[in-house]
């Protein structure tokens, strides 16, 4: 098969893995323990699960759509 069928090169394909790899660990990191009707969890407002998580989170997302909308420069075909 002609590699120019293909959608997505090698790198688009790294690239969308390196941003589906960001957005779980953002999700990891907002997991945590959470408040009950008895107990009130402050650890809900740390930090992390408040700004961090959801930053690496978006930085995933913004690095998915790039990697997507990449095209490389194929001077070998030229």
């Amino acid at each position: 098969m002609d590699k120019q069928n293909f959608a997505f090169g090698k790198w688009n394909y790294i690239l969308l893995a390196a941003g589906v790899i960001a957005i779980i660990l953002g999700f990891a990191l907002m997991i945590g323990p959470g408040s009950t009707e008895t107990h009130f969890e402050p650890d809900i407002f740390s930090f992390r699960r408040i700004k961090l998580a959801p930053a690496i989170c978006f930085s995933g997302f913004i690095f998915v759509i790039f990697a997507i909308m990449y095209k490389p420069n194929n001077k070998k075909n030229s």
